[in-house]
């Protein structure tokens, strides 16, 4: 299988000698993220996670996306951060959301926002559901209490033993709240590593089950995977693609380039980008350092955030996702009035206006000091997500360690739980 990812380095402005110089720095690197996979303290099971896993797991995955198509109208997915945006990030890039689906997907635990889920509630009143809740510890405030209304919802309309039947439960094998509650309650229980941390989870379980819910063919997205972890386990960065992204961001960064912004001129990306925002943002924001991810969708965001992107503070850099072939196109037509004056694009696609807009943005901004990275696939399916969402994973770690931090963990994350479990009167 062809990795489709391409990189076009050429509007960053960076040298070949100045990535190559850390040639040293990322074989050390590359060493220390595959030392000990298998030690769950590590967190970097992830890594080899595409070749290696558990088969038994996925068919059962199969099994329950397959009686849930069945028996249900709405899937409930429960869950926060890397819980449920890997999952949305591919469902959203790969299905048409104006098409009625065999069972729908909806996301809640999300948030806190009681109109967001009483409209919820409202919605799947007359619907046949299930929930796959998704969490290590089970006691994550947002999907702890959705989990509590949306069960307390599926007990009231089906009873007990039926409601059981229909709560799927995505946690730790033998440790945690919600493994507690799902061996209490006999719900069936699908399993995230230990060794895997939650941003970095969507090619387990935690990911699979909502997207083969959803249609999605899990075994082209591992399939993709595969291709990227064998593409960039290769510890010398001129032929590691992922190391050298990298690298680009760590040198754009000491040259006070600290802001990233991921742009893409396909809507069904905007997802994509809240779960690379996560992954990047959880992952390097710490110790006062880190570049701040952003992203855009273009070329909507042109007329909003354009002018400062174009003439703002010069801390920006841009990583641009280039979908080289749309699913679909439109041809655009010819008026005899032509009062519109688009004539002279008659007879053009519009994936070739867009395509020309990409370009000339890409040019305005480089000379207007902002950088670019282009990453270019030939179109989006199964097969290309799969090895975008590994090509960004590794990339992460090693730019993260790149800083040296520790790319695994969210300590930051704690103070905003422990502060508002202090003013809810939450016993220590």
């Amino acid at each position: 299988m062809d990795n489709n990812i391409k990189i076009d380095w050429k509007y960053t402005g960076i040298s070949d000698k100045e990535i190559y110089a850390y040639s040293e720095k990322v074989k050390k690197v590359h060493k220390e993220l595959n030392k000990n996979i298998e030690d769950k303290d590590n967190y970097t099971g992830w890594i080899d996670l595409p070749i290696n896993y558990e088969k038994r797991e996925f068919e059962k995955i199969k099994k329950i996306a397959k009686k849930v198509n069945t028996d249900s109208d709405v899937l409930i997915v429960i869950g926060i951060g890397g819980s449920y945006l890997g999952a949305r990030a591919v469902i959203d890039a790969l299905t048409n959301k104006y098409e009625r689906k065999s069972t729908e997907i909806i996301y809640v635990g999300n948030n806190l926002n009681p109109t967001y889920i009483n409209e919820i509630i409202d919605y799947v009143s007359d619907k046949d559901i299930s929930i796959n809740v998704i969490s290590k510890s089970g006691k994550t405030t947002e999907p702890a209490i959705a989990f509590r209304i949306f069960r307390d919802l599926m007990e009231n309309k089906y009873g007990i033993d039926e409601a059981r039947n229909r709560i799927f439960v995505t946690t730790t094998k033998r440790k945690g709240a919600l493994y507690k509650i799902a061996m209490q309650e006999k719900y069936v229980k699908l399993s995230i590593p230990e060794n895997i941390g939650g941003r970095y989870s969507v090619l387990t379980a935690v990911g699979l089950l909502p997207m083969c819910v959803a249609g999605i063919n899990i075994d082209d997205i591992m399939a993709g995977a595969k291709c990227a972890a064998e593409t960039y386990n290769d510890d010398n960065i001129k032929h590691n693609e992922c190391y050298k992204y990298a690298v680009v961001r760590n040198i754009l960064y000491a040259n006070d380039k600290n802001i990233e912004i991921l742009a893409s001129y396909e809507p069904k990306l905007f997802y994509f980008a809240e779960w690379w925002k996560q992954l990047f943002g959880e992952s390097e924001g710490k110790e006062h350092l880190g570049i701040f991810p952003s992203s855009v969708t273009y070329t909507t965001d042109l007329h909003s955030l354009g002018q400062y992107v174009q003439e703002g503070r010069r801390n920006l850099f841009e990583t641009v996702i280039n979908v080289e072939n749309p699913n679909s196109d439109i041809v655009i037509g010819y008026d005899e009035e032509d009062l519109d004056e688009l004539n002279y694009i008659a007879g053009k696609k519009l994936s070739y206006v867009n395509k020309k807009a990409m370009e000339g943005t890409i040019q305005a901004h480089v000379d207007g000091d902002v950088p670019n990275i282009v990453i270019n696939v030939d179109y989006l399916d199964e097969i290309v997500m799969g090895q975008l969402i590994y090509f960004f994973e590794k990339a992460c770690a090693m730019s993260g360690m790149l800083f040296g931090i520790n790319p695994f963990d969210q300590p930051g994350v704690e103070k905003y739980k422990s502060n508002m479990y202090e003013l809810l009167g939450k016993n220590k």
